[in-house]
């Protein structure tokens, strides 16, 4: 659910900034519609990042980036890092 109200949210921020991009071209700097669609654009950004954020909090949302992956297998197959042991020690014994 939060996965589809992300991509709604990132693609009404895409059409703002479009918008934005129109009334500047059309307007030159004459109306404030350009400023208007600056607002709606950073409610929009504003309100992702919370939706982020909680779904991060949660657990509703999980990052799958590879890197994540690989200190998480280190950490699990070393067990936990005592303060003597670094992480380079760890990195070395895989």
């Amino acid at each position: 659910m939060l996965k589809i109200l992300v991509f709604v949210l990132f693609f009404l921020l895409l059409i703002s900034l479009g918008s934005g991009l129109y009334f500047l071209v059309q307007d030159q700097g004459s109306s404030r519609r350009t400023f208007h669609s600056l607002g709606v654009r950073l409610v929009l950004a504003t309100t992702m990042m919370a939706v982020l954020i909680y779904g991060l909090a949660t657990g509703q949302l999980q990052s799958k980036a590879p890197w994540e992956a690989r200190q998480s297998a280190a950490s699990n197959a070393a067990g936990p890092v005592s303060p003597d042991r670094t992480s380079e020690d760890v990195d070395k014994q895989e």
